[in-house]
């Protein structure tokens, strides 16, 4: 049987504050890169769900998603040597910014960074990804949705896996 293709799906955290971006610093296996703060989505979550987790995690500030920017896919083919190919789907989210917490920053982040737009765009080589500035430039052009476009099933979420522990066999369709 042949492996059916699938994209990583990640969120990322578009946060503004007077005029200033939280971006983040982290190791990734080329070096120092900024990004917003993103990551994968979790099996059990829901999109917004992962973005106030990853958040949280990578900057330790509370955030509540208010809007869709967009979604967004790239592909990042690392060198023949390490023979990765992944495509990311990527969900970029509007919201606000809540309290920040004494707790240490997930493994790999360096530090948090307030950057303005030209302070990114000036430094699109040290970006983790092509959609970096691409997410704040929609941002900053008034792109939103409303989250009412996302829709999580209950079958979906981590309470409705937790409830269904032990029931092998069972779909849900």
């Amino acid at each position: 049987m042949t492996e059916v293709w699938k994209p990583s799906v990640t969120v990322a955290a578009i946060i503004e504050r007077e005029g200033r971006f939280l971006m983040i610093e982290e190791q990734a296996s080329d070096g120092l890169r900024l990004n917003q703060p993103a990551g994968h989505l979790d099996e059990g979550e829901a999109l917004t769900q992962a973005v106030v987790r990853e958040a949280l995690e990578e900057s330790a500030y509370d955030f509540e998603p208010t809007a869709l920017i967009g979604m967004y896919m790239s592909r990042n083919v690392s060198s023949a040597r390490a023979g990765t190919d992944t495509t990311y789907l990527r969900f970029a989210f509007a919201g606000k910014l809540g309290d920040k917490h004494d707790r240490p920053l997930d493994t790999g982040i360096v530090r948090t960074l307030w950057m303005t737009r030209d302070e990114i765009a000036a430094c699109t080589e040290r970006h983790r990804s092509p959609l970096v500035l691409r997410c704040i430039d929609d941002y900053l052009s008034g792109q939103r949705a409303p989250l009412s476009l996302l829709y999580t099933d209950a079958s979906v979420t981590a309470a409705a896996v937790k409830e269904a522990t032990g029931a092998i066999g069972v779909t849900h369709g």
